[in-house]
């Protein structure tokens, strides 16, 4: 369960202090920096809009609320992953109301192992999450470059007369040329003619 260089925050939420006892020894260490205890869907929400948590365990019932909604928001709401523990009884239920969301049901009473198995789950589907929110992030940033090339090309055409494949073969070329990254070229043409 090891990745190198990252590190995992988790919100246990649980009003059972035997629960609690026993999930400690299984979030140590293991690339587990921060783990924090709310004991009540009240306190996990207000955590929740106070820090980022990678990892959000729910025991299930809560004292305020069975926690499912909860489990359901954290997992749409945000780069988070969740697992709600539920009585063996409710779990076909909880699971078909959880599963489409992204949450993890966990049937309890449960074993260390199968906790252990769900937290690597958890991990998994965290690490999936992270390479996600990167290629959104190269996406924007392509985007974004096409619309600096685009906005050059046309203040080029304004400016210069130029056709708009002239205009394009323009900025490449310049690109190429000084061995620039087209973006940079597209914002020196908009600063000079804007």
């Amino acid at each position: 369960m090891v990745y190198e260089g990252h590190s995992y925050c988790v919100l246990v939420v649980s009003s059972s202090e035997k629960m609690n006892e026993a999930l400690k020894p299984l979030l140590s260490g293991r690339n587990i920096k921060k783990v924090t205890f709310a004991g009540n869907v009240s306190s996990a929400n207000r955590l929740l809009l106070e820090n980022s948590y990678d990892f959000v365990i729910i025991n299930s019932p809560l004292p305020d609320d069975f926690g499912t909604k909860l489990a359901i928001d954290v997992s749409t709401g945000k780069n988070t992953v969740c697992m709600q523990l539920v009585k063996a009884e409710l779990f076909e239920d909880i699971c078909a109301q959880v599963s489409q969301y992204g949450v993890f049901p966990l049937s309890k009473p449960t074993s260390s192992a199968l906790v252990m198995q769900g937290i690597i789950w958890m991990v998994s589907a965290r690490e999936k999450l992270r390479r996600l929110d990167k290629k959104t992030v190269t996406i924007e940033e392509k985007m974004e470059e096409i619309r600096l090339v685009n906005r050059a090309k046309w203040l080029l055409i304004d400016n210069k007369d130029m056709s708009e494949s002239d205009a394009h073969r323009y900025i490449e070329k310049q690109a190429m040329d000084t061995s620039k990254p087209k973006r940079e070229i597209a914002e020196n043409i908009i600063q000079r003619y804007s």
